[in-house]
C-alpha cells in the first residue's frame, strides 16, 4: 500500500520528483485557470470515475506512451503523423501538448475545455494527405479519431489498473469508457466503445487494419531516443517507456515484435514504476484535480473512493 501523505512533501525524494515532473510537463495553463467559475463541473465533473482515473500521473504518463505505441500501427493514422508532424524534432512537444489536452478537457471548465476542443477540430480540419499505399486519409476521420481514443482510453485504464494500488471494480471501468468517450465524439468520433467488452470487440475489428512496418519502427526509434530536459533523462524515458509497453495488450505487444528481452525489461519497468508511484502522488498532491475539487467545493481526498 502506498504511504500516507502527511509530511511527504518534505522528504527530499519526493521533492526531486516534484521537480521532474514540472521539468518534463511544464504547467503551460496556471493553476488558478482550473479555479473558477465556482460550480463549474466541466465535461466530467466530481462524481466522475474519469476525474479519478486521470489524476494519477505514473499510469497516465505509462499510459499514454502505451497510447502512442498502439497508434504506429494503423496506417492512416501514422500517415498524418509523418506527412505533418515534425516528430523528429519535437516528440517532446507532441507528448508535452497531449498531456495538457487531457488534462484540460478532464478538470478545465467548461468554456476552457470547449474552447480547447474547437481548437484542436480546427487543427485536424487541416490535416489531410495520401497515405503510403495510396488511400486517402483526414485527422478528422471519425475512424481515425475512434483509434486514437480508444488507444488512449485503454492504455490510462491500464496504467491506472498496474500502478495506482488501487483495484478497478468492472462496473467502474466500465464507467470509464462511458464517460471518456465524451471528448472523443465532441472531436468527432462515432461509434464510440462504451465498456471493455465493446472495447475488446473493437480491437478485434480492427486488427486486420494494422501492420508494423518501417514507419511504424522510425517512429519508436525516435521515441526510444527521446530526452526529456530532466536529470537521468535515459533511465527516466526507458522507465516509463517499458513501463509503458508492459501495458500493451498481447496481440499488440506481438505485433511490434516485442522480444523476450524486451518484455522481462517491460515487467522489471512495471515493477519499478509500481514502487515509486507513491512519491509521485506525494509530490503532485496540488495537481489539476485538487484545483477542479477546490473549484466544486468538494475535498480532493474525496477522489480517493470510487463513486457510488
Amino acid at each position: 500500500m502506498p504511504p500516507p501523505f502527511v509530511d511527504l512533501l518534505a522528504r527530499p525524494a519526493v521533492r526531486a520528483v516534484r521537480r521532474w515532473v514540472l521539468g518534463a510537463f511544464p504547467r503551460e495553463h496556471g493553476l488558478a485557470d482550473y479555479d473558477a467559475p465556482a460550480g463549474d463541473a466541466g465535461l466530467f465533473g466530481p462524481d466522475s470515475v474519469t476525474w479519478r482515473i486521470h489524476a494519477d500521473f505514473p499510469g497516465m504518463l505509462a499510459g499514454g506512451l502505451a497510447a502512442l505505441m498502439l497508434q504506429t500501427l494503423h496506417p492512416l493514422a501514422l500517415a498524418g503523423v509523418w506527412d505533418h508532424s515534425n516528430f523528429r524534432e519535437d516528440l517532446v512537444g507532441r507528448l508535452r501538448r497531449t498531456t495538457r489536452f487531457v488534462g484540460a478537457t478532464t478538470y478545465a471548465p467548461q468554456a476552457m475545455a470547449q474552447a480547447l476542443i474547437g481548437h484542436v477540430k480546427a487543427i485536424h480540419a487541416q490535416v489531410h494527405g495520401v497515405a503510403e499505399d495510396g488511400r486517402p486519409y483526414r485527422a478528422d476521420d471519425p475512424a481515425l479519431l475512434t483509434w486514437v481514443h480508444v488507444t488512449e482510453a485503454y492504455s490510462f485504464l491500464q496504467g491506472f489498473r498496474r500502478y495506482s494500488h488501487r483495484a478497478v471494480p468492472e462496473a467502474i471501468a466500465d464507467r470509464y469508457y462511458d464517460e471518456a468517450r465524451r471528448v472523443a465524439e465532441a472531436l468527432g468520433a462515432r461509434g464510440v466503445p462504451r465498456s471493455q467488452a465493446e472495447v475488446a470487440a473493437y480491437f478485434r475489428r480492427v486488427q486486420p487494419q494494422l501492420r508494423y512496418d518501417h514507419r511504424s519502427r522510425e517512429v519508436l526509434g525516435v521515441l526510444t531516443t527521446v530526452r526529456l530536459p530532466v536529470p537521468a533523462a535515459g533511465l527516466s524515458r526507458d522507465l516509463f517507456l517499458h513501463a509503458g509497453a508492459a501495458l500493451l495488450p498481447d496481440w499488440a505487444s506481438e505485433r511490434l515484435e516485442r522480444t523476450p528481452a524486451q518484455r522481462r525489461q517491460d515487467r522489471l519497468a512495471a515493477r519499478t514504476l509500481w514502487l515509486l508511484a507513491p512519491a509521485f502522488r506525494a509530490a503532485l498532491r496540488d495537481g489539476l484535480v485538487a484545483h477542479a475539487c477546490r473549484r466544486m467545493g468538494v475535498a480532493p481526498e474525496r477522489m480517493l473512493r470510487w463513486p457510488a
